[in-house]
């Protein structure tokens, strides 16, 4: 029983040794995470990919290359390789070794070939710990961290898309209170990427406008192509209990009719759209609370007048036997 109580101890601290090691196997923090450059065909870009090696010990990287394209409607990137496209025409020296805790600016080259295209070019710059050849094309043995360079090749391109679909998320029409979720698809049927521009505004019966929130608050982009969903949500996290509730529609009131108008620019044509839709706002937990409180007082205030009638009527009756 003792030996195989020490086992399960040794047991458990290699495991706790392995996931300590796999944390720390990848420490490195780049920057920017986003590039978004335009330049026209024929012309060399540069610049500069800052490195940051967390560890306290000397480590290498392997840079690599991969165009991607969207996956979903989610955003997200799906690597596709890096046979043609920006992938190959992008420069960066092939590995990079860093001491500890040493920052590094690592230069990069895009040479834009004559020919090509106008329109939107996608593809990352990976920094990781195994070599290229190691990794079997979008997979990759080791950890590794790219940057997402999105390139405009100026040009006559065309803008096509707008605004599919405008919803609350869970299509729910009646609330008792905020928060209100939200999600709008826009499509993308040009030949660069678009990030929609603009916000929500919340309006109640009477026209006033009582919140405005962001339509895009991660400043997502859709790829050509393509169409992407965004979620909103207004309003904070929904308290916990009937009372907890109460309290927050008393400091938050909100009822009645509620327009939620999605208003929209995109491209650089500065196309608009907009549209809305409509929710109902009733926080009936505050209002069986003040319904409740009405009555007890109105129950209060009768039961007080007829205490003081009566008191009255006994005063006038002590008067009257005084004076006989």
């Amino acid at each position: 029983m003792k030996k195989i109580h020490t086992l399960s101890i040794i047991i458990f601290l290699a495991l706790i040794s392995f996931i300590s090691l796999n944390e720390n196997a990848f420490a490195l923090t780049v920057s920017p995470a986003k590039l978004e450059i335009a330049s026209d065909p024929g012309t060399t870009l540069s610049g500069v990919i800052k490195l940051y090696n967390e560890r306290d010990t000397q480590q290498t990287f392997y840079t690599s290359f991969e165009n991607f394209e969207p996956s979903d409607d989610s955003g997200k990137p799906r690597f596709v390789g890096n046979n043609d496209g920006l992938a190959t025409w992008v420069s960066v020296q092939k590995s990079v070794t860093l001491s500890p805790k040493q920052h590094l600016e690592v230069p990069f080259d895009i040479q834009i070939p004559a020919g090509v295209e106008p329109g939107g070019y996608f593809s990352a710059i990976f920094f990781g710990t195994q070599q290229p050849d190691l990794q079997g094309g979008s997979l990759s043995i080791g950890g590794r961290i790219g940057v997402l360079t999105l390139l405009r090749v100026n040009g006559d391109i065309p803008e096509e898309g707008g605004l599919l679909d405008y919803k609350t998320t869970d299509g729910t029409f009646f609330y008792d209170m905020p928060p209100v979720s939200l999600e709008y698809r826009f499509s993308n049927d040009g030949g660069d990427r678009v990030s929609p521009k603009g916000d929500v505004e919340f309006k109640n019966t009477f026209g006033t406008v009582r919140a405005t929130i962001n339509a895009n608050p991660q400043e997502g982009s859709i790829l050509p192509s393509s169409a992407r969903r965004f979620n909103l949500v207004w309003g904070a996290e929904k308290p916990q209990g009937f009372f907890n509730k109460v309290s927050a529609q008393w400091n938050n009131f909100h009822i009645g009719w509620y327009s939620a108008q999605l208003n929209l620019g995109w491209g650089f044509t500065n196309q608009t759209t907009s549209e809305s839709l409509s929710i109902l706002i009733v926080p009936w937990q505050l209002l069986m609370v003040l319904i409740a409180a009405f009555i007890v007082l109105r129950f209060a205030l009768k039961f007080a007048g007829k205490r003081y009638k009566a008191n009255l009527l006994k005063e006038i009756e002590k008067n009257k036997s005084t004076e006989e």
